[in-house]
């Protein structure tokens, strides 16, 4: 009998997946295309512009969701083992007052040091999903980073690098993280181009599952990404919240420890809501994943969120799978990615 195929044999099986001549073990990654290691600071702009909006509600949220674009700096440094090349700090537009969580971090899997040499590759912003470990985010990266790609794994609040002595934010601080979120992938947007060696005449955005429903509503900001791949991830956050299960039963557990139950909970899922703004996003550069057995994210809430962006129906792929199979269908996915990412025009700005 044929053993049992389980997630982490297949994550096991990909991770384990030859990535190409790799730099020598034994020296760090050769970072000189960033310049001396101690000016390793480059000046970045956000360029943040939602435009006019008709809807009334859209506005509401998205009041909630921008703030007055400034300049800040991005800083480099090497990153630890596993974890790309190069680690990039920048500051959150929206502050927690924890200065370990408001300065956003950043893996950045610079293209081609795979094969041993960076080059000029346009870009990817990866948003990982809820586990501690990023695996499948990291996993996204590689293998978009084997595309050819640069690939930029944004650490969400709470996670990697931002957790800082006095441990992760409560559960309570949940919504104020995914709005700081939100803006975080939206600013990375503007610190990635500010960096050499990243074209930036296309820069993709992808997020699974909580990453995923980051990357719907950063996405609708405005037009700063040039295309957006959302993987296991939909709409009506409340609805999802009540009825959703396993990680999503989770998260509801932990609200209701945390007091935020009922209205309380329906009037800070509406803060940030991908179908309030997700009108705005390109239907034909927007692409959906969705699992038709996925139970943490039901397909109730993916196609309210491919009916809001008003999706073309090859848009919104629905995979066979649930919530956790999905992971086998990476390698198909990060082709697809790939090749929107390569071959779209770029947008007159």
């Amino acid at each position: 009998m044929p053993s049992r195929i389980t997630i982490p044999l297949v994550l096991t099986i990909l991770l384990a997946a030859p990535v190409g001549r790799a730099a020598s073990p034994t020296a760090g990654p050769d970072l000189s295309f960033l310049g001396p290691g101690d000016k390793r600071s480059f000046e970045a702009r956000d360029t943040l512009a939602p435009g006019p909006e008709s809807s009334a509600d859209a506005r509401d949220c998205l009041s909630g969701l921008t703030w007055t674009p400034a300049k800040f700096q991005v800083s480099c440094q090497p990153a630890g083992k596993g974890r790309g090349e190069v680690l990039l700090r920048f500051p959150s537009p929206f502050l927690t007052g924890d200065k370990d969580n408001d300065r956003v971090a950043v893996e950045w899997y610079v293209a081609g040091m795979d094969k041993g040499a960076a080059r000029r590759s346009r870009a990817v912003v990866v948003i990982h999903e809820s586990g501690r470990g990023m695996t499948v985010g990291r996993l996204f990266a590689r293998t978009l980073r084997q595309q050819g790609l640069h690939a930029f794994l944004v650490q969400l609040p709470g996670y990697g690098q931002r957790v800082g002595p006095g441990g992760r934010p409560s559960d309570g601080r949940f919504f104020d993280l995914l709005r700081q979120a939100i803006g975080d992938v939206r600013r990375a947007r503007d610190a990635i181009v500010a960096l050499p060696l990243v074209d930036s005449s296309h820069v993709s955005l992808q997020g699974t599952s909580l990453g995923g429903f980051v990357v719907a509503t950063s996405a609708s900001l405005d037009r700063g990404y040039d295309s957006v791949f959302v993987m296991l991830a939909g709409g009506n956050l409340y609805q999802m919240i009540q009825n959703g299960k396993r990680d999503t039963a989770k998260v509801r557990q932990k609200l209701t420890e945390a007091g935020i139950t009922g209205e309380r909970l329906k009037q800070l899922a509406s803060t940030i809501e991908p179908t309030r703004v997700a009108h705005r996003l390109d239907p034909k550069r927007t692409w959906l994943f969705s699992g038709v057995h996925d139970t943490v994210v039901p397909m109730a809430s993916a196609l309210a969120l491919a009916k809001a962006a008003k999706l073309p129906p090859k848009h919104h792929v629905k995979m066979p799978t649930n919530h956790y199979t999905g992971i086998v269908l990476l390698p198909s996915m990060c082709q697809l990615i790939a090749k929107q990412v390569k071959t779209l025009k770029a947008r007159k700005r």
